[in-house]
């Protein structure tokens, strides 16, 4: 086969040419008879939009960032056992330190934590008025989710937690809750704190709820710290 053979019937196989035309190709946005007045309108629209896609993006980092600042602030706590603390004194006979370690084997077989504690105080100006404080560190992603499921706990073990509801948490942060639940000496007020480090209950006999989380918030303030 020759070449020039080849080469005709390259020519008589291939495409078809493409036909110009006169009509001029568009590549602009721009509509067929759009006035100017239109194309300014929906220049205008479209910077609209942007801009407040660029708003909803940054409000959503913003809220992102919020949110890992406040975890990179309280991942990293400790919780301490002091001798005294908010005018109270730590109890270490036999039967607060039994009480106290029961307490906080009971919080570690529910929620994983990296450290437990578990102690008594007692009012220096009414015995019956003791106060049970048990909690751990831990990395906690919802705090909030995490404190109701312990008191969901404690309600399948000491009886339900009633009148549950949200108190300051004061300037550690988190959540705070407090509710009143039932023992053999009666009813008594029970509080809980939970942020992004730690989780901890108190139980407080004899006193209002509203005295307890005040207690409560002074407590934490002695034995919780940040590094």
């Amino acid at each position: 086969m020759s070449d020039a053979h080849l080469t005709d019937r390259q020519l008589d196989d291939g495409p078809e040419p493409v036909e110009l035309t006169e009509e001029p190709i568009q590549l602009s946005n721009r509509e067929p008879g759009e006035t100017p007045e239109r194309r300014a309108t929906r220049s205008r629209r479209r910077r609209i939009g942007w801009a407040v896609a660029a708003v909803v993006g940054l409000a959503g980092a913003g809220t992102l960032g919020v949110a890992g600042w406040r975890v990179a602030q309280e991942k990293d706590t400790q919780l301490a056992t002091p001798a005294q603390v908010a005018g109270l004194a730590r109890d270490d006979s036999e039967r607060a330190r039994s009480t106290a370690d029961y307490l906080r084997s009971g919080l570690a077989a529910d929620i994983d934590l990296d450290r437990s504690v578990g102690v008594v105080y007692r009012d220096p100006a009414d015995e019956k008025r003791s106060v049970l404080v048990f909690g751990g560190t831990t990395l906690l992603w919802q705090p909030e989710r995490d404190l109701d499921t312990l008191f969901g706990l404690m309600s399948d073990e000491t009886g339900k937690v009633t009148g549950l509801r949200e108190v300051p948490a004061g300037d550690l942060g988190g959540v705070m809750k407090c509710g009143t639940t039932s023992g053999e000496g009666g009813d008594f007020a029970v509080c809980g704190w939970a942020d992004h480090g730690s989780v901890a209950l108190g139980m407080f006999p004899g006193r209002t709820l509203d005295d307890s989380a005040a207690l409560f918030r002074d407590i934490r303030a002695g034995i919780q710290s940040r590094d």
